[in-house]
């Protein structure tokens, strides 16, 4: 059983990629896409999206991270995707999910799941230009604008010859709205012998056991529920090893907070300086109440003096109640 952290636009960058592979359990990353339209890539494009290339394509924590690309064409598709396995990418992975109507107007993303012939053509000639020990992946959702042409779009993704498939149990015009619909992934199982990762709407272990159940998928792909537990991951396999598991408490939380806002100064413009911690604490007050207040105390406050005092201002609050 595996887990992997979704390669969620403008939000899982690299820093985000070993914040939360440091807590655990998460077994694959995928980077934010890289825009393929008809011309071979600079190396720099890669390395900008995927700094983990220069050190084996691992996270500091040993985690892989597969450079995942976004295009229409199968011919550039195929060459970029051959770069990123010559830069060391321990995979590649073929975004078909993305649901942004600036994507899909220039023909990327969930789209393209209307063509699934055209999807053939893009893994097959990847998988063609992408040495056989490097995997090539994708990731899709039900469909377009439903998921009556699952089958087609699975079939057409397996026959080209991926290496597995990440389903987001939504269509395109589902956006992100619950329920996700596990159990229509049950039935590609019998289209494909390539593995099944589910995605969509795990919040909890207990929303992991039943997204196993209803859709027959061994591994997830956690996202927004990964951002607001941190340990999730390591919550669910400890439950499957059927061990006790204290979850992480806000001091523990506040610590990668703290980590995330010492890494912006480093390396954001000042006044983006907030930026990342502001919507890091939009998801993570969904678990933790403390990160609403904090929330409210720097969601105003731009310069990196005021934000700096406001986060030590918060953490001799929780020394004092503890």
């Amino acid at each position: 059983m595996e887990l992997h952290l979704a390669p969620m636009e403008g939000v899982v960058n690299a820093r985000m990629r070993a914040l939360i592979t440091a807590v655990g359990g998460i077994d694959r990353c995928i980077t934010e896409f890289v825009r393929v339209s008809d011309q071979l890539l600079p190396p720099r494009v890669f390395h900008r999206l995927c700094p983990e290339l220069d050190h084996g394509g691992l996270t500091p924590s040993g985690v892989p991270v597969y450079i995942q690309l976004l295009g229409g064409e199968p011919g550039p598709m195929a060459e970029n995707a051959a770069r990123a396995a010559s830069l060391g990418a321990p995979g590649i992975d073929t975004n078909f999910g993305c649901p942004a109507k600036c994507v899909n107007r220039h023909r990327g993303g969930s789209v393209l799941l209307d063509e699934p012939e055209l999807l053939y053509q893009i893994i097959k000639s990847m998988r063609g230009a992408v040495p056989d020990n490097i995997p090539v992946t994708a990731k899709i959702r039900l469909g377009f604008k439903d998921s009556s042409r699952l089958h087609e779009i699975v079939s057409a993704i397996s026959e080209a010859g991926a290496n597995a498939l990440t389903i987001h149990a939504r269509t395109k015009e589902d956006g992100y709205k619950p329920p996700a619909h596990w159990q229509l992934l049950a039935q590609v199982h019998e289209l494909t012998t390539i593995p099944i990762i589910a995605n969509g709407e795990v919040w909890s272990p207990e929303d992991y056991s039943r997204c196993k159940d209803q859709s027959r998928c061994e591994h997830v792909m956690l996202g927004r529920g990964l951002l607001a537990r941190p340990d999730l991951a390591l919550e669910i396999k400890s439950q499957l090893r059927g061990e006790d598991y204290q979850r992480h408490d806000w001091r523990a939380i506040m610590n990668l907070v703290e980590a995330l806002f010492e890494d912006s100064l480093m390396n954001c413009a000042p006044r983006h300086v907030g930026g990342p911690i502001k919507q890091w604490l939009g998801y993570l007050r969904r678990e933790y109440p403390e990160a609403q207040q904090l929330f409210e105390r720097i969601k105003r406050l731009n310069t990196p003096a005021d934000l700096s005092a406001a986060i030590s201002e918060h953490r001799s609050h929780l020394a004092m109640a503890a």
